[in-house]
């Protein structure tokens, strides 16, 4: 919706002081200018991206207008991590394979579709849960593990933001070329009428105007939207990383919990009381349905 919001903002900003100013808003609508710039952006995307980066950029993209991990989403991440901590306390750690193996049958996982949905965090899961069934590994060499692929996953995942941004960049230069373009079709009339002129230098003018107002008012804020994102993304991974890393080196669930909570930024983070009330709630529905 805030994507929305400002990009209204800068067209009507634009706009707004461009008709105060006295000028006409029709001048600005050049259709050549426009294929010459996006045209030559969309190819050059093409051109320097890789298939795979260009299907992530996309899929990102669609990000801009759905909500993010908010305290809803990490409170039931903690209920969830809490709910198989529970498991590993009372049973021992092999008791979470019939979890991991197929995470949507498993009857904790199952009650949180939302992480469900988020595959790469279900994988993570579920590939640390399996290293630590397997044993023999230090409780610092499993964290340099996780780190391992955390770094891998937040590198790729940034790759969409970098390309996007670079693409920012060289519209202001692709604006460049439709004004160049726009003065070799001026000087082929320059022994015409002033108007015509005149009309032929405002669409040139027009060119530039458009590749710096797409860099700096529109893909640029886009690069740095998508950064965000992707920083967001990972507290929700680096949450998980660090119930298990708490739990496996032997502290009670309630007390690895705490430590999957602190890493949380303050504007998404469950208070000590909201996580501890839903943790016990959600214990006290396990054991019901156990009960049942």
């Amino acid at each position: 919706m805030l994507v929305i919001v400002g990009s209204i903002i800068v067209i009507a900003s634009v706009l707004g002081g461009f008709v105060w100013a006295g000028g006409p808003p029709l001048v600005l609508f050049q259709p050549a200018e426009i294929l010459i710039i996006v045209g030559a952006a969309v190819g050059s995307l093409t051109i320097s991206t890789p298939p795979s980066v260009l299907k992530r950029l996309m899929g990102q993209v669609g990000r801009f207008f759905r909500g993010r991990p908010g305290k809803a989403d990490y409170l039931e991440l903690l209920g969830m991590q809490y709910q198989l901590f529970k498991v590993t306390q009372q049973s021992g750690v092999m008791a979470l394979e019939t979890h991991v193996e197929d995470t949507n049958a498993s009857p904790i996982l199952s009650k949180y579709p939302r992480f469900l949905a988020n595959h790469h965090a279900v994988s993570f899961l579920a590939d640390s849960i399996k290293v630590i069934i397997l044993g023999g590994i230090a409780p610092h060499d499993l964290e340099a593990l996780m780190d391992e692929d955390l770094h891998v996953h937040h590198a790729e995942a940034m790759k969409p933001a970098t390309t996007l941004a670079k693409i920012g960049d060289a519209l202001p230069g692709l604006g460049i070329v439709a004004a160049v373009l726009g003065v070799v079709i001026t000087m082929q009339s320059i022994d015409g009428p002033p108007a015509e002129i005149g009309h032929h230098v405002a669409a040139a003018l027009v060119g530039t105007f458009l590749g710096i107002l797409l860099c700096y008012g529109f893909v640029g804020p886009a690069a740095t939207n998508l950064e965000h994102i992707v920083n967001d993304d990972a507290h929700y991974l680096v949450c998980i990383k660090t119930g298990l890393l708490a739990v496996y080196k032997g502290f009670p669930p309630a007390i690895a919990v705490e430590f999957a909570r602190r890493v949380l930024p303050h504007e998404v983070r469950p208070s000590f009381d909201e996580t501890e009330q839903y943790c016990k709630a959600a214990a006290k529905g396990e054991t019901a349905a156990m009960a049942a």
